[in-house]
């Protein structure tokens, strides 16, 4: 039985933990930031293939106390890194610390990086370069203020990156976010979704990737392709049964604006590059003008929030119209607006059934639910 940490947007880790409980996962346990779960070696190449909610999947190889640089140094040392990849992989060693009495994380770094190329000179002569930009491994450590536990990394690049994104516009909405939230929103495939100010269709492609049963992860390496126990087999034959499952055409009531062609144009770059085009229907419009394009279902959408003042004043007006427009055109419906403008709950004068704190990155988000029934939504 092997110990894992998947991280993920802080706001999501039940989600997450409901997640990993489908795939199989035993001993789970949401904390900050993430979930801890255990299982098979192998469980991990599933967890980076299907989770659309983690962010990483880590390997726990040792937990110690510590005190000073020397213990992690010491504990470091003594571990069999040879066994789990060769001298000639490149090595990223990332250090994250809460409450730790150590002066400086960047020598705390250093001491597990020269652990590991002294255990490789040891055993063979030779030592992994480091690679700060495109490591082969990355080691992760994380310091509380009396523990330290390393890990390495089976995910490689982070897990929102899925390989469909071209370009993107300015703070995108990370896709594992964005795929906690349709999960938080109850939305199902046979229910109506919109996205009214779409962007770069991320709510778009994570739903319809949901819509296809398209595991996230079908288009990308993983971090633990590069370690020793990497068994080709299993990992083919996994990979093998999700791009089996995965289908080619749905009836879909998906549906996605925005006001601005360039926005469109990338949404449907995204779309196409994961074979979507024809499941998600785009239209160029005003979301205050936009009408239903059903009777009920989810409204899910990212609204434009302002950093100039000047925008902030525009946002202040834009507001209470959107609100009037959800009120009048969606009665029916349930919108979830996710933002980082906080003045957006007073200004669009619905009252919200739900705050949810998220964080898109480092960002600070409130993730407001409104049912909309006409005529009784006035705060």
């Amino acid at each position: 039985m092997e110990h894992f940490f998947a991280t993920c947007p802080r706001g999501l880790e039940s989600a997450l933990a409901t997640e990993l409980a489908e795939l199989s996962a035993l001993e789970i346990k949401p904390v900050d930031g993430g979930v801890r779960f255990a299982g098979a070696f192998t469980l991990c190449y599933a967890v980076n293939l299907e989770s659309r909610i983690a962010s990483r999947v880590l390997w726990r190889i040792a937990e110690a106390r510590y005190k000073t640089e020397q213990d992690i140094y010491d504990m470091a040392r003594a571990l069999p890194w040879p066994d789990w990849f060769g001298p000639e992989r490149t090595i990223r060693v990332n250090v994250a610390a809460i409450k730790s009495p150590l002066r400086s994380l960047d020598f705390a770094t250093l001491k597990i990086k020269d652990a590991a190329c002294d255990a490789f000179r040891a055993a063979s002569g030779r030592r992994p370069d480091v690679d700060t930009h495109a490591p082969d491994v990355r080691i992760h450590a994380f310091l509380t203020a009396t523990d330290c536990t390393l890990y390495l990394d089976t995910s490689g690049d982070a897990l929102f990156k899925r390989g469909y994104r071209s370009v993107t516009g300015e703070a995108p909405l990370r896709e594992n976010l964005a795929a906690g939230i349709l999960r938080l929103s109850g939305w199902q495939p046979d229910m109506p979704l919109l996205d009214p100010m779409c962007g770069s269709g991320t709510f778009l492609a994570e739903a319809g990737m949901i819509a296809l049963d398209m595991a996230p992860g079908l288009n990308r390496r993983f971090g633990f392709e590069k370690l020793n126990r990497f068994d080709q087999k299993v990992w083919q034959a996994l990979h093998g049964r999700a791009r089996a499952r995965k289908k080619t055409s749905i009836k879909t009531n998906i549906y996605g604006g925005d006001l601005y062609g360039d926005a469109l144009k990338l949404a449907r770059a995204n779309l196409t590059a994961l074979g979507l085009e024809n499941a998600v229907s785009l239209k160029q419009a005003n979301v205050l003008e936009m009408p239903a394009p059903a009777d009920g279902g989810i409204i899910v959408t990212n609204p434009p929030y302002g950093v100039r003042l000047s925008e902030q004043q525009e946002l202040a007006e834009f507001y209470p119209k959107l609100g009037d427009a959800l009120k009048k055109k969606f009665s029916g419906w349930t919108a979830y607006l996710l933002t980082a403008d906080l003045r957006l709950a007073k200004l669009i004068r619905l009252a919200a059934s739900k705050r949810t704190p998220l964080f898109n990155g480092a960002l600070e988000c409130r993730l407001f639910e409104f049912k909309l029934v006409a005529g009784s939504m006035r705060k």
